[in-house]
């Protein structure tokens, strides 16, 4: 018989919060040399066919390579060179390298291992989305930028979820990519703080060495060039994007420290007509929130919402207030049950601000709240299914989105 999803994460995300104990002298050793660390993977293109594996180093080296393979076969690994470069921002010396991969097989683990000079990583793997029609979770949330010791707990908390999604045959359970909401640091220019980030995020690794891919926004205190750097944008890249995490969800992903009219706009657009027209579910990512708990709307409010209404859009994931909120649904500035839902607004690892309930897109069925905590997004034909998860693993909210007609 198969146990209550949320008894079930409790119970096995102690398991693993207590092997993952064993790997915190490696997330919070500094960089040596051109010893790989602070590995990750990225989707910000096709998700099933594409993946960005990245690391660091302290040291230049001079050869930085990515063996991989499908994971479980006997097959020689193929080997693709990495690009490297010096990380911008203060006097810390450190190193990205890059290694986009393409070609890949939907639904497929890859081993990876990193090679720097001599050394070498632990070896990791990561899964691609799937090509098919499957259901399956992610995990969205925001705002990991100033209490790094919450943000570490968290950072284990997401790595016991993860491991707990698969331990039952419910394939609507796998947790498959962690969507970032943004404002990772302090300040964005500050390279030692994105370091003490990255070394951080490497806790959200399974104990099997599972490497769960990251989907990035920018936010307000991430500016600065180390935020293309960290996650491999190319140099001036304008960080909107669109993926499809299968063929029905698409989950586009907006820039709210850029202008958010002109261009931006103009691609959200036909972003949204395309999409609509070819997915079950629409979803968007930012940082600024455009119906807040506790701040002033952001500009998205007249640049998005009007797209987000005419298309449809059935969830839109929001940081930056530092609280918990869902609001009711909404069109043309009033709750409509055809309307759109809004979500966030960023517990990954800082203080919380009491929010204001009494807004009405907040009134039941909307709710608020404060806590640390992460959202659970599991994709079904039938609905979405959204739980908010505090850092204890106590269910704080649950709501669920049905396909638009």
């Amino acid at each position: 018989m198969k146990r209550n999803k949320c008894t079930h994460m409790l119970i096995l995300g102690i398991f693993c919060s207590l092997m993952l104990g064993s790997r915190t002298a490696i997330a919070a050793a500094p960089l040596i040399g051109t010893q790989p660390a602070q590995w990750r993977v990225v989707w910000t293109d096709d998700p099933s066919t594409t993946a960005t594996v990245s690391w660091s180093t302290a040291a230049a080296g001079k050869s930085h390579t990515l063996r991989f393979r499908v994971k479980g076969t006997d097959e020689s690994p193929s080997a693709q060179l990495a690009e490297s470069g010096r990380y911008t921002g203060g006097e810390s010396e450190l190193y990205y390298h890059h290694v986009r991969l393409t070609e890949l097989q939907p639904a497929t683990a890859y081993e990876v291992q990193m090679i720097s000079d001599a050394d070498q990583s632990p070896v990791f793997y990561f899964v691609t989305a799937p090509s098919t029609d499957r259901e399956f979770s992610i995990l969205h949330g925001g705002d990991s930028r100033s209490d790094h010791k919450v943000r570490r707990h968290v950072n284990k908390m997401i790595a016991s979820l993860v491991a707990s999604s698969y331990y039952n045959n419910d394939l609507a359970d796998d947790i498959l990519a962690f969507a970032h909401g943004g404002d990772y640091v302090v300040t964005g220019t500050k390279m030692d703080l994105w370091s003490a980030w990255l070394s951080d995020h490497e806790l959200t690794a399974g104990p099997d060495g599972r490497l769960l891919p990251v989907i990035p926004a920018r936010g307000n205190h991430d500016k600065g060039k180390p935020f293309n750097e960290v996650f491999g944008f190319p140099d001036e890249d304008l960080n909107y994007y669109g993926i499809s995490i299968g063929p029905q969800v698409r989950f586009t992903t907006l820039n709210s420290e850029t202008s958010t009219a002109g261009d931006q706009a103009k691609w959200l657009k036909v972003e949204l007509k395309e999409s609509r027209a070819s997915h079950r579910w629409l979803l968007a990512q930012y940082h600024r929130p455009v119906y807040p708990a506790v701040k002033t709307p952001g500009p998205g409010l007249k640049s998005w919402v009007p797209l987000f209404e005419k298309y449809n859009v059935d969830l839109v994931c929001e940081a930056d207030g530092h609280n918990i909120k869902r609001t009711v649904p909404i069109r043309d500035g009033v709750k409509d049950e055809t309307g759109v839902v809004y979500i966030g607004e960023g517990g990954l690892g800082v203080p919380q601000r009491t929010p204001k309930p009494e807004r009405w897109f907040l009134n039941s069925p909307g709710m608020a709240d404060k806590g640390h905590h992460v959202f659970v997004l599991k994709f079904t034909q039938e609905a979405l299914q959204g739980t908010c998860l505090l850092e204890d693993g106590t269910v704080r909210d649950q709501f669920i989105r049905k396909p638009r007609q």
